[in-house]
């Protein structure tokens, strides 16, 4: 049974994800082999803003979701967010590639800004109950040292009002 995340609540348990790490190059066909994210052991120590998307590289999610994040990432970071997380239910593979595509090259991203990854079978996002078919439904969580802080998705298509870089800033 899912169970929807709300603010005070623990981050669960178990929750993994999975990336391929950047190469250094932004060559979208070299391909790295995927690495386990243990989320929920990662976000015991820092502060992040987990967003998942409908797909890598459809039109809402790259031409307003992603670039709203690409705009914010200082204001982000001054409000003391450790990193910026995109899910989606995406191979590992795909996510690599529409990070390479937007400029994301390097392992600084893990601690500095952005990181793209997989929510592979929606695990995560079946387990909270925020899918839209077979795809995660548009929703974004702040997690404070394990602690959700934040959690809402957009019910409008093609809406980013709650889970775009300006919503997300507001909350934080």
């Amino acid at each position: 049974m899912a169970q929807e995340l709300k603010v005070g609540d623990s981050f669960p348990e178990n929750v993994t994800f999975t990336y391929v790490a950047p190469t250094g190059e932004l060559d979208l066909t070299a391909c790295g082999l995927p690495i386990k994210y243990n989320a929920s052991e990662e976000f015991k120590n820092k502060k992040v803003v987990l967003v998942a998307v409908p797909g890598a590289f459809t039109p809402t999610c790259q031409v307003q979701h992603v670039t709203s994040y690409l705009a914010k990432l200082d204001e982000l970071k001054a409000k003391g967010v450790d990193q910026v997380i995109f899910i989606a239910s995406n191979d590992h593979w795909v996510m690599a590639a529409w990070g390479k595509a937007n400029g994301v090259k390097d392992d600084s991203i893990l601690t500095q800004s952005q990181l793209f990854m997989s929510d592979a079978g929606l695990e995560f996002s079946k387990s909270i109950g925020w899918i839209q078919g077979d795809r995660t439904q548009r929703y974004a969580i702040i997690v404070d040292h394990g602690k959700v802080v934040y959690a809402d998705a957009d019910n409008v298509r093609g809406s980013i009002e709650k889970s775009g870089a300006e919503g997300v800033l507001s909350k934080l």
